[in-house]
């Protein structure tokens, strides 16, 4: 089994690309809800669907989130009748949140609710959220608080960040599936998504971190920066507001006490060179995935470096 922990676009690319080359059933795609928000009284899992809806080959190319060919008539009628618009929601995505929010309300847990909208999208490959409990991604900026999509979408991360929280996290239990794909995987990616606001909640809940501390399988991460800068969003600012360098030895340093493999862009390669002279292994390959077959080659090349670490582990 090949088990990913993932957030954002980047990560919901490598996993469209890992789905072409593992089987669905020996794949397992553990996902951010850190991001999860309250929107016209319905549950948005923004990273969970845009997981879902690549792996159903239906997410948007040119936005990276979202369905493809969606229209946005219900959130131009919205914004007649004064509601807030900011956060936008396409027609056919907007049947997605009714479905998650209505089979929330008759009892069903968030990891069972996902599991049957991958069933009902035709997706194969299992798909967790980290956590049935709500944990919330804030961040501290000098105008309040604001949840991640506040500070994401509508302030479009162009303000001050003091703090990143987790709230919830501490008293958060892993979903099912979890912890036991972690211990059992083959190997452990970690999708170039953002340390901070991406991977960050997955591993702030209770036992995440441990069981990538001790699984025996390999952990090998994709990194989301390229030559000093993010390859999208806010990932180098944050990582900064952590006390991590906005380089390839920040995602290293974010993950220290777990990886074994770091993947990095061919524009790293002179970086590279000074992190090898760790204890991490560091390859070099094109990280930009701009199409399918960058998609497949990135994810080819990532699963053979993380089997092959995996077997040099055991």
């Amino acid at each position: 089994m090949i088990v990913v922990l993932t957030g954002g676009t980047g990560g919901a690319k490598l996993v469209q690309g890992l789905d072409h080359v593992v089987r669905p059933e020996n794949l397992t795609v553990i996902v951010n809800t850190g991001d999860d928000i309250d929107w016209w009284g319905l549950h948005i899992s923004p990273d969970v669907d845009s997981v879902l809806y690549a792996l159903a080959d239906a997410l948007s190319a040119e936005r990276g989130w979202g369905l493809e060919n969606d229209s946005f008539r219900c959130l131009e009628r919205m914004a007649r009748l004064g509601q807030p618009t900011w956060f936008s929601l396409g027609d056919l995505d907007l049947a997605t949140h009714l479905a998650r929010t209505n089979l929330l309300r008759g009892g069903k847990s968030l990891s069972a609710v996902t599991a049957e909208l991958a069933h009902r999208m035709g997706v194969r490959t299992q798909v967790l959220p980290m956590s049935d409990d709500r944990v919330a991604t804030m961040i501290e900026t000098p105008a309040g608080t604001l949840n991640f999509q506040e500070y994401f979408v509508h302030k479009r991360h162009q303000v001050e960040v003091r703090a990143v929280h987790f709230d919830g996290a501490d008293q958060a239990r892993p979903a099912p599936g979890v912890i036991e794909g972690i211990e059992s995987a083959e190997a452990v990616i970690l999708a170039p998504s953002n340390p901070v606001t991406s991977i960050g909640p997955i591993l702030a809940v209770p036992g995440i971190r441990d069981a990538l501390r001790r699984t025996s399988a390999s952990v090998t991460a994709v990194s989301p920066i390229v030559g000093g800068a993010a390859v999208s969003g806010p990932a180098a600012v944050l990582m900064r507001r952590k006390g991590w360098p906005s380089t390839i030895a920040g995602v290293a340093q974010a993950y220290e006490d777990f990886l074994d493999v770091l993947i990095v862009d061919l524009a790293d390669h002179a970086d590279a060179d000074h992190l090898r002279e760790g204890d991490l292994h560091v390859l070099c390959a094109n990280t930009i995935m701009k199409s399918l077959e960058d998609k497949q080659e990135l994810a080819r090349f990532t699963l053979h470096a993380a089997l092959q670490a995996s077997g040099a582990k055991v």
